[in-house]
């Protein structure tokens, strides 16, 4: 069977399902009745700002996902052309493809906690102290420059409606694990999906909580590499060093500031690779880790003492 090649104008015309906007009314009536019951049932706390905050951005990245989606689209298609085989689209491929998607996106989360720059794409969804399903619409307008992350999946040859489609049912299945009305599913599912309970998980601050179960749609990755964390104490949410506002452009674009202030502070090529693919954690001790003046005078007083015990 001869390999299909496909360009961009051919994949738009096809009118792929919109599987997300089909969604979305399940998604706002499931946040009205989150909303009902912790409001007037358990007479719990809900931050309305913080819900239409993420209700903003969450509109702001269906825009932006519609601006580069002839980029995006474009890429993928690029490396599934340029390879010789192909997976054609059957039931099991959508499998398979699933799979390997789910494998990129647990790398591709992982690095955007390990890495500065990659943390900025990210972070948005995580600066919320809140954990409601409001949370679920917190994506970064900045996020698609991870597409560079399923440039395997693409070479593997599955055909491009199937990675499409497939892609967008990873990205459903994130929606409903942001909640804390639901406590632990059954032990089987515990064990191999993402659920309410680990995905809570990685959103804390808490010290045994930290840069744990990255996982999209299964947990086993987590499992497999030394990630999973089981909830236990009670979550804090947010980040380490909370944003405290609710302008959304503001929530999106902060740690990209922040950024850029670094660079323009740290002037060496060392110091703006560490900003950018450095941990994110660095910030805490800018000097020692870009090479500021502290920790050049330290260094230089050690090199003097270091001199000066040689003498003697």
């Amino acid at each position: 069977m001869e390999k299909p090649i496909f360009t961009v104008e051919q994949i738009l015309s096809m009118d792929l399902p919109p599987l997300i906007i089909w969604a979305a009314p399940v998604m706002f009536f499931l946040v009205f009745l989150e909303w009902y019951i912790r409001t007037r049932e358990l007479k719990q706390d809900y931050d309305g700002k913080d819900g239409f905050s993420a209700f903003i951005i969450g509109v702001g990245n269906i825009g932006v996902s519609a601006l580069v989606k002839t980029l995006t689209f474009g890429i993928i298609l690029y490396f599934y052309n340029v390879v010789p085989w192909f997976i054609p689209p059957t039931w099991w491929s959508y499998i398979l493809c699933m799979l390997a998607i789910d494998f990129c996106r647990y790398w591709a989360h992982r690095i955007a906690h390990e890495q500065r720059m990659w943390w900025a794409t990210h972070v948005t969804h995580h600066n919320s102290e809140q954990y409601n399903f409001t949370v679920g619409f917190r994506l970064s307008w900045t996020q698609h420059l991870k597409i560079i992350f399923f440039i395997p999946v693409a070479l593997m040859g599955f055909h491009p409606v199937v990675f499409f489609i497939a892609n967008q049912i990873e990205v459903l299945y994130q929606f409903w694990i942001h909640t804390e009305l639901i406590k632990k599913m059954p032990r089987p599912i515990e064990y191999i999906f993402v659920t309410p309970s680990h995905h809570r998980v990685h959103h804390g601050t808490n010290d045994k909580y930290l840069d744990k179960n990255y996982g999209s749609t299964l947990i086993i990755w987590d499992r497999i590499f030394g990630t999973f964390q089981g909830e236990e104490e009670k979550v804090s949410y947010g980040i380490l060093t909370q944003v405290n506002s609710y302008n959304p452009v503001w929530l999106v674009f902060h740690e990209w500031v922040a950024i850029f202030k670094d660079m323009a502070t740290y002037r060496t090529p060392r110091a703006w690779w560490r900003i950018l693919f450095g941990g994110p954690n660095m910030t805490m001790d800018k000097d020692h880790y870009y090479g500021g003046k502290e920790a050049e005078s330290t260094s230089l007083l050690n090199t003097q003492i270091r001199r000066s015990k040689d003498e003697k």
